[in-house]
């Protein structure tokens, strides 16, 4: 959190004029995270809170696999569920689920359909599809987990791979240096990093050495 809030004060987040912050869903997120950004100085009406639409769409299906017995009917409410999530009807969609839910179900299936239910009713303004694909904004973390996934597991992760913190840290900055086509970038600071003092054996210079012809 510490390397993030330094990350956010070197971009001026402050100055922006929104900040979407998109996740899966974990509490600490939401507790920690726009707490942060307050503390930085945003504004809370520049912040979108926004679940991964792909994530969301997995407790539709969760609720439409207890509803339903016959698995092509439970398919065909989700599709229908999962477009009207996307288009931003949540409140239309809440209401057919509890219609749903009012119908005669087994105490299983109430406890199945209850959870995903309250996972929408619960916090229904980090639902807002429609609103952020109109800012042409992303619905989905995907990009981001695809990323990691190119730029840091196929090189630092494997069989019989094994690093010690520093070197890890190093081979990283520069994977992400070149991911983001900033490789010259990444070279120059290197080349014109400060040297450790701790590292270099100082010799006082003599007469003849600061001598001029």
């Amino acid at each position: 959190m510490s390397l993030l809030e330094m990350y956010l004060v070197k971009l001026g987040v402050v100055h922006a004029q929104q900040v979407l912050l998109l996740a899966d869903g974990a509490p600490w997120i939401w507790h920690r995270i726009p707490a942060l950004l307050e503390r930085l100085g945003l504004p809370k009406d520049r912040l979108i809170e926004l679940i991964d639409f792909y994530h969301a769409s997995q407790h539709l299906k969760d609720f439409a696999e207890a509803a339903f017995s016959k698995a092509q009917v439970a398919r065909k409410w989700f599709e229908a569920a999962r477009s009207s999530l996307k288009r931003g009807k949540l409140a239309q969609l809440l209401t057919q689920m509890q219609q749903i839910l009012a119908q005669k179900h087994t105490r299983q299936q109430r406890k199945a359909m209850t959870t995903p239910f309250n996972y929408f009713n619960d916090q229904p303004q980090r639902f807002a599809y429609g609103q952020v694909q109109a800012m042409n904004l992303p619905i989905g973390s995907g990009a981001i987990e695809s990323l990691i996934r190119q730029v840091v597991n196929l090189r630092l992760k494997g069989n019989g791979k094994f690093w010690l913190p520093e070197h890890a840290e190093i081979l990283l900055q520069g994977r992400c240096y070149w991911a983001a086509g900033r490789w010259d970038t990444f070279c120059a600071e290197i080349l014109t990093a400060k040297l450790d003092a701790k590292r270099l054996e100082i010799v006082e210079p003599n007469a003849s050495d600061l001598a001029v012809a």
